[in-house]
């Protein structure tokens, strides 16, 4: 290949690879974060203890009916005995939900003692609570980032345990390494706001010329060079 034109590359590589060196460093980096722990780790699941599966009493009448007025649709319905009580939990398509009895009664919304109560059954370690924050789905957390109310039950290690005020259950386990783990994702994909958009000018401009100086530099692995006199 023309030595001219090896030069030109040379010259080409130099300035992209000043261009990218912060977006490659911080690629291998958040990268490497993020694999250094199993993804089930990352999600807690480590943490939830097995719950045991109660069949549905045999001569058990569910008695449930939707509002007249109601225009949400739904989503799902499912029926399970939790304690002793059935509970029958209407999920609506917005993200909203209820619960009732096996009478048709309504339950009210989960109070903050009984999410620390379903946090210390169901979580290892959930009996160390150092707070209990109660978030609207207007004022999601970063940490949750889902438009439903939540408790946001703080352990002592760290943890944040969120649990439904509506649907009574818990919606997510975030640990302190979850915390990692979200910002590395967002300084991965460079969205620091809201980690969401892996497609956006900026983060393809940088990978295009990611890609650019790789092949330039790969193609400079086969100039020839003079041998040095000895």
């Amino acid at each position: 290949m023309n030595a001219k034109l090896m030069q030109r590359f040379a010259r080409w590589h130099i300035w992209l690879g000043w261009a990218i060196a912060v977006p490659l460093v911080m690629w291998t980096l958040t990268g490497l974060v993020m694999v250094a722990r199993p993804i089930e780790q990352v999600r807690g699941e480590h943490l939830r203890l097995p719950v045991e599966e109660q069949a549905l009493p045999a001569n058990v009448q569910i008695a449930v009916e939707l509002p007249a007025d109601t225009t949400r649709p739904v989503r799902s319905v499912t029926t399970q005995v939790e304690g002793r009580t059935t509970v029958t939990r209407i999920a609506y398509l917005d993200g909203t939900s209820e619960r009732f009895r096996a009478d048709g009664t309504r339950m009210a919304p989960l109070t903050d003692v009984e999410a620390r109560l379903l946090v210390a059954e169901r979580i290892a370690g959930g009996d160390a609570v150092a707070s209990v924050t109660r978030f609207g789905a207007d004022e999601p957390p970063l940490d949750f980032r889902r438009p439903e109310p939540v408790w946001q039950v703080a352990l002592e290690d760290g943890t944040h345990v969120y649990v439904g005020i509506e649907s009574g259950e818990i919606e997510a386990v975030r640990t302190r390494f979850w915390r990692v783990f979200d910002l590395m994702w967002g300084l991965h994909i460079m969205d620091l706001e809201n980690r969401e958009d892996t497609s956006h000018p900026v983060l393809i401009l940088f990978a295009a010329l990611a890609l650019l100086g790789t092949l330039i530099g790969t193609v400079l692995l086969f100039r020839r060079r003079r041998s040095r006199p000895s």
